[in-house]
């Protein structure tokens, strides 16, 4: 497991910790893997019942790592990014998320595959993606209008808006809001070690009866964004609000 993902098995729980704090848990290649294979060796051992991924008590993570990724884009279903998307979306054990901080792009979608979500009251859910030039990612633009209604989902999504943690937990993006820091990480381990006690073969098949049918869809969804997503990462509107964010200049579109 990277440094930058720090990973505990206690009491049936696998807690997964993004720990990239001097980048805001910015996520690498490195970091995408380390998530997938966390995802799957849970999946795959089981003295895991439950499954918690979080960053510190200050920051979620600011989503990809802009310099990681202009200089290696996502390379399609096989890329590290790809890989933890499908594993998140097709795990087999219930995954709890704790978001403090900034929750931004991928940050806010792979919420939408979490079973559990617990935000605290000040966290700031942001999917900028139209903003950079790019489009709706893992199966976002299948979830989030199934979640919320096209209205809400087409505010965030169209324009970027950045919702706090209280409102996140209003509109349904989150299960409960709470004060910040260490009791939104307390919160998260107490409904995992309630799920760590119940019987395991009833809860992951109450699981599987709820997602899957949503889940086969959001595979194909996500398939379809990808493509999109690979070629306007290519185009000239993306290249200009990359490197204007990289430059810290307002991006112009002609």
């Amino acid at each position: 497991m990277s440094q930058q993902l720090l990973s505990d098995l206690t009491d049936g729980v696998l807690t997964l910790t993004l720990n990239r704090p001097d980048k805001k848990n910015a996520l690498t290649r490195e970091m995408y893997a380390a998530l997938a294979a966390g995802i799957k060796s849970a999946d795959a051992d089981d003295s895991v019942r439950a499954l918690i991924i979080q960053g510190s008590t200050e920051c979620f993570t600011s989503g990809n790592d802009v310099s990681d990724f202009v200089n290696e884009a996502p390379g399609g279903p096989n890329s590290p990014v790809y890989d933890f998307l499908k594993a998140i979306c097709h795990a087999t054990k219930p995954v709890i998320a704790a978001v403090n901080g900034p929750a931004v792009g991928v940050g806010t979608t792979m919420l939408l595959h979490c079973d559990l979500v617990f935000a605290a009251s000040n966290a700031r859910l942001r999917m900028p993606f139209v903003n950079l030039g790019l489009c709706p990612e893992a199966g976002s633009s299948f979830l989030l209008p199934r979640l919320l209604g096209h209205l809400r989902a087409a505010e965030l999504l169209l324009l970027g808006e950045e919702i706090s943690g209280a409102r996140a937990a209003e509109i349904g993006l989150a299960n409960r809001s709470l004060e910040p820091g260490q009791p939104v990480l307390d919160a998260a381990r107490d409904a995992a070690l309630r799920i760590a006690a119940l019987p395991p073969g009833s809860v992951q098949l109450s699981k599987r009866l709820i997602k899957e049918g949503v889940a086969r869809t959001a595979d194909e969804v996500m398939e379809r964004e990808g493509e999109h997503f690979a070629r306007l990462l290519r185009g000239p509107e993306a290249r200009e609000a990359l490197a204007a964010f990289l430059e810290k200049r307002p991006a112009v579109f002609r």
